[in-house]
């Protein structure tokens, strides 16, 4: 109980301060992913940047998650969003942070690569591991195909982030690690295909840096992935709702009905009804373990 106590009236971060490790969060994995996959070629030998970009988003997440949730990415915030863990004009902020702090970036790493004397052509080198289809594809995939893996790639990355972040046996310390490992195998295969990269922040950022081409197709890099992340949000909604009515008897047992007014309300009127009704719960049963701090963080509850 003290720990339900504690996670009810401990203040919430701001949402100048969420927005802010967004995008930090943002600028730290396209300021490496997209650094090491110019320099690297990641169409040959795609575990360098592959991985480098999975141990960036763990990093983040263990850096920033407990400010923010540690979504980085506007296909998880959609997810969350679906599946009823932030509200909508938060979630619209958290994308335009994620776009901001992107291209800031890519900026740094175009800036950086103009220093290269290898590489004289800043634009191709950009374009050389920009997001792509057909002729512009390192395995010339076609449309369809480089839809259909963005799809199912980011409904699974979505997936893993809702699914090691929330649920009622998960283990919220290791999501880092298990959103950062489910991204670096999923470039490792998106790679070689397209330079996929499963976040349209990401593309996008890459996109303004590189030759017209990959602009033109921006587009598919932001309906596949999102098309994923609304898959992934309703499916973990619908698991939600198959538990609703266990979950509401624990909740009404243990108390647990003020943390969510807290996290879900970000107002004081949230906070104050969450103090009253853990002063006058008797004795509950606690329906959570004790590690419900962390998994509030990373769960996007915060948003």
């Amino acid at each position: 109980m003290t720990s339900s106590v504690q996670a009810a009236t401990d203040p919430q971060p701001g949402l100048l301060a969420r927005l802010s490790a967004e995008a930090l969060g943002s600028l730290f994995i396209v300021l490496v992913a997209v650094g090491v996959s110019i320099l690297s070629s990641p169409a040959a030998a795609p575990l360098p940047s592959a991985l480098a970009a999975g141990l960036t988003v763990t990093v983040c997440m263990l850096a920033f998650g407990h400010v923010s949730g540690g979504h980085f990415n506007p296909a998880i915030t959609l997810g969350n969003l679906i599946a009823g863990r932030i509200r909508a004009l938060a979630a619209v902020a958290y994308v335009a942070a994620q776009l901001i702090g992107s291209v800031v970036g890519a900026a740094l790493v175009y800036v950086v690569v103009t220093t290269v004397p290898v590489l004289a052509d800043v634009r191709a080198a950009f374009g050389s591991t920009a997001a792509g289809f057909g002729e512009h594809a390192p395995a010339q995939t076609q449309l369809a195909g480089v839809l259909l893996v963005e799809v199912i790639g980011s409904a699974l990355l979505v997936a893993v982030f809702l699914g090691a972040a929330a649920g009622r046996r998960a283990l919220p310390s290791l999501a880092p690690f298990a959103v950062g490992l489910a991204t670096a195998v999923l470039l490792q295969f998106g790679q070689v295909l397209g330079n996929l990269p499963f976040n349209p922040a990401r593309a996008s950022a890459q996109a303004f840096f590189s030759p017209s081409w990959a602009i033109e197709g921006l587009w598919l890099f932001w309906v596949a992935p999102l098309m994923g992340a609304a898959l992934a949000g309703l499916a973990f909604r619908g698991f939600q709702g198959l538990s609703g009515p266990a979950r509401a008897t624990a909740e009404h047992q243990g108390g647990t009905d003020a943390i969510n007014d807290h996290f879900d309300a970000g107002n004081g009127i949230a906070e104050e009804a969450a103090d009253t009704r853990a002063e006058t719960t008797p004795e509950p049963l606690p329906a959570k373990p004790a590690n419900d701090d962390a998994r509030d963080f990373f769960d996007g509850k915060k948003g």
